[in-house]
């Protein structure tokens, strides 16, 4: 299969006509690009499964194009609205108890669906053309996520049919998501912040595991919560300090360090950027450079660096050196 790169505007009919048929296209978003199928075209979902080889139990987004399509798949609390107003068209994803017209596999046969309204206005168009789409990463599962359409050709060229290019992500991380069924509940942190969350709801509670691995047996209530994740091929080390980064560089063979917004005495470096939007770009630019190790300081804070430690916890498979 040829893999066709183009431009949005010239790819939207192209991307509406393969969706239709039951097909499967990378389109952009403001976090990540997107692997995208009709939601509620079961057969369609499973051509994501397919061609990501992402396990059965991972659940998927659902992305729409308007908060009013959000009543006819989930049961929508005030809490949810609320969030919705404050956050939509945004980096903010709400699990919310399903209607029954989401497919099972959509939900990994759970009772819950996740929704978002992304703002990236190529994804929103392509939705409003063909319906709910759901949509996650448009890569091999458990790499780093695509941040530009040439991520995903290198990921998917002669898999999929076309990929849409939006450009380069602006955020550049998943979306935050929040559990409403329940409590409030973080289940992965992302742009939108615990603090703006609470001023809007309240207390909200933070699942174990954000930052800790998923006790053995239990299932994954939102994606991005398996044990391995946006990996590179590389080895990553976590460090707790930037005296240990050191130590490792003058130890491994083939290591570079992995910057965010202070400039270390490290050489080699690749740049994540201070709110880490850059952070998927340096964990493949680890690879693609030929590197064996990649080296980096654990981040700190509960905004964006909660999100940040949350993935690279994953990429590193939990270990902190």
């Amino acid at each position: 299969m040829e893999t066709l790169l183009l431009p949005a505007s010239d790819g939207l009919d192209a991307a509406a006509d393969i969706l239709r048929g039951g097909g499967v296209v990378g389109m952009p978003t403001e976090t990540v690009y997107g692997l995208a199928a009709m939601a509620l075209d079961a057969e369609a979902v499973a051509g994501i499964f397919a061609t990501k080889g992402r396990p059965g139990d991972n659940p998927l987004i659902v992305h729409i194009a308007d908060a009013a399509q959000a009543d006819e798949l989930a049961q929508v609390s005030p809490a949810a609205r609320d969030l919705m107003t404050a956050f939509w068209p945004g980096p903010l994803t709400l699990v919310l108890p399903k209607q029954d017209v989401v497919p099972e596999i959509v939900t990994a046969g759970l009772d819950s669906v996740a929704l978002r309204l992304p703002s990236h206005p190529v994804a929103r168009e392509l939705i409003s053309r063909v319906g709910p789409l759901a949509a996650p990463s448009a890569n091999r599962s458990g790499s780093p996520s695509p941040t530009t359409a040439t991520h995903v050709v290198a990921d998917l060229s002669g898999v999929i049919p076309l990929v849409l290019d939006g450009g380069a992500c602006a955020v550049g991380l998943e979306s935050t998501v929040v559990s409403l069924c329940g409590a409030p509940t973080l289940l992965r942190p992302g742009f939108v912040t615990l603090t703006e969350l609470e001023a809007v709801v309240g207390k909200v509670e933070v699942s174990p595991g954000v930052l800790a691995q998923l006790p053995e047996g239990a299932r994954a209530a939102s994606p991005g919560m398996l044990h391995k994740h946006y990996a590179p091929k590389a080895t990553v080390h976590l460090c707790l300090t930037i005296d240990r980064a050191r130590a490792l560089m003058k130890q491994l063979p083939g290591a570079v360090f992995l910057a965010a917004d202070k400039a270390y005495d490290l050489a080699p470096v690749l740049e994540m950027g201070a709110d880490y939007a850059g952070l998927y770009g340096a964990l493949r630019g680890v690879d693609d450079a030929g590197y064996a190790h990649a080296v980096v300081v654990l981040p700190q804070g509960d905004g964006i660096g909660l999100a940040a430690r949350n993935r690279l916890l994953r990429a590193a498979e939990f270990r902190v050196e």
